[in-house]
């Protein structure tokens, strides 16, 4: 045997664990509309950029038959590519192998490249099918969990995560892709539950399908758990193509500069845009594609709390996130589920060093039984952690009503604003005319002879006095009143002089935000 011989052998290992689970178990896979593990990366990453990592790890199992079941690159396939010339770290599980089920090795095998991706300043990412832990290897399968939950946990804000579901995630699977930034699911064929419909029915007696129970739409829409959703894997790749543009490698980087060339950035819609009369429903993101790099607006949670919207975009070239109420719904006011999505996005984007702007247009905090008792106090006052604690900068525009603690809530000068803009119509107050009238004027209205005259009057006596910009101005909580046709022009002045800000906050170990 000489030389030739050993390499020989090497290229038979490889060409072996490069099959997985065999032919048979392929075409299974492709049966059910989904491509393998290799597939999936090769669609993923660059042309020809992929490098494999411990293709050879093996389990150390020897009960329950294990010792004569080989499982080809111990059902995950690990390695590190690039995505438009960016550098991820990455793993596949792969279905043919066990299911794509975890245990000792194979979480060990993730772990690995976790830590390269950590020591790198690289974001990873993580394509997910599999049926849940691996039972033959009883609690050593449960480590394995716990070695990719902890790193998951640790590099949370110093690496960008992402996770594609694109098969079951059920169990112990389903808490790695709660703890990354970003969730992608796909219709029909990605599920995420800790107790499947068979557990639930032996327990509850309740009846649901897997789909129903846990699939891409009720992630999207109802638990808020996923933050995208693709009709397709080929879709939900792209949109992990999409996402990682808009990102920086690590905490220590800023997100990549896009040319773009300016010429007028005056935008003549937005007054058309946005109805002066302020109980006018509109799209806040009409407004956002006026003041943005064309086609660069990537949204976020885009089905679930639609009273608020978050995502990046760009402006002359540089990422930015968005946060905006969302006239079209509730009202734009702030709930329970709202305040969540808008929290967790902003302490995401104060991470990696990604700039934040607001539109602001509010009445105040959903009221009602239902939010009070559901803890819209706790869940409210994560926004108004998150902004505090953000120190990017940080740039709000009050396009309408601006109203209580909600206005305080949503980035003011008070919680730490770079910059606060309002439109001339913008109205700042304790509460909306209306009901302020109301209770300051509610004797003389009761005494009148014509009480809806005098309160119609009173209504316009304060919003005049108080519920405009100048006031606000007059004691430097907003910065300048502008003309909306200029808003596009004072975001792009803002960031530009705000580009390099550094602000330092009390040295702690780290804060208690009310979760």
């Amino acid at each position: 045997m000489d030389i030739f011989d050993k390499i020989n052998e090497l290229y038979d290992k490889r060409r072996q664990v490069e099959l997985g689970g065999g032919d048979d178990r392929i075409d299974k896979q492709h049966a059910k509309g989904k491509l393998t593990a290799r597939e999936r990366i090769d669609y993923l990453l660059d042309d020809g950029s992929f490098v494999e990592l411990n293709p050879f790890i093996e389990h150390r199992e020897t009960d329950f038959g294990m010792d004569n079941n080989h499982a080809n690159g111990e059902g995950v396939v690990t390695g590190y590519g690039k995505i438009n010339g960016q550098a991820v770290y990455l793993f596949a599980q792969d279905f043919t192998v066990f299911g794509g089920a975890l245990g000792e090795m194979h979480g060990k095998k993730i772990a690995s490249a976790m830590d390269l991706a950590a020591k790198t300043g690289t974001p990873f990412i993580g394509l997910n099918d599999s049926g849940g832990a691996r039972i033959q290897e009883g609690v050593s399968s449960l480590d394995g969990y716990g070695q990719v939950f902890y790193r998951n946990s640790i590099y949370s804000g110093v690496i960008p995560q992402i996770s594609v579901i694109m098969g079951p995630s059920a169990g112990g699977a389903v808490y790695s892709p709660a703890i990354t930034d970003f969730v992608i699911m796909v219709e029909k064929t990605s599920q995420m539950f800790i107790t499947g419909p068979k557990v639930i029915e032996t327990v509850t007696g309740e009846q649901i399908s897997s789909e129903a129970l846990g699939g891409a739409d009720v992630h999207n829409a109802k638990s808020g758990n996923a933050h995208i959703k693709a009709s397709s894997e080929e879709e939900a790749l792209d949109a992990v193509r999409e996402l990682v543009d808009y990102l920086p490698a690590n905490n220590q980087t800023k997100p990549r500069l896009k040319q773009f060339e300016l010429n007028d950035e005056t935008r003549p819609d937005l007054t058309d845009i946005v109805p002066y009369n302020a109980t006018r429903p509109y799209d806040v993101k009409s407004v956002i594609k006026q003041v943005v790099d064309e086609d660069s607006f990537y949204e976020i949670h885009k089905d679930f709390a639609k009273n608020i919207v978050v995502g990046f975009a760009r402006i002359n070239g540089e990422t930015v996130g968005f946060v905006c109420n969302q006239p079209k719904y509730l009202a734009g006011g702030l709930d329970i589920d709202s305040s969540d999505k808008a929290s967790r996005f902003i302490r995401f984007c104060d991470s990696f060093n990604i700039p934040l702007i607001t539109f602001e247009d509010v009445t105040g905090f959903f009221p009602g039984v239902k939010q009070e008792h559901g803890g819209i106090i706790r869940h409210g006052a994560k926004i108004l952690y998150a902004y505090s604690e953000a120190t990017v900068p940080k740039i709000t525009v009050i396009t309408r009503k601006a109203y209580g603690g909600a206005y305080v809530a949503l980035n003011s000068k008070s919680i730490g604003a770079d910059l606060v803009y309002a439109w001339p119509n913008a109205e700042i107050a304790v509460m909306g005319p209306d009901g302020a009238a109301n209770i300051i004027f509610a004797k003389e209205i009761a005494e009148s002879e014509n009480p809806e005259a005098t309160r119609q009057e009173k209504i316009s006596t304060y919003r005049e006095k108080f519920a405009n910009p100048y006031v606000a101005a007059g004691l430097g909580m907003i910065d300048d009143v502008i003309d909306p046709r200029e808003t596009r022009v004072k975001l792009i002045q803002a960031l530009e002089m705000l580009y390099n800000k550094e602000e330092e906050r009390p040295k702690k170990k780290h804060g208690n935000i009310p979760l």
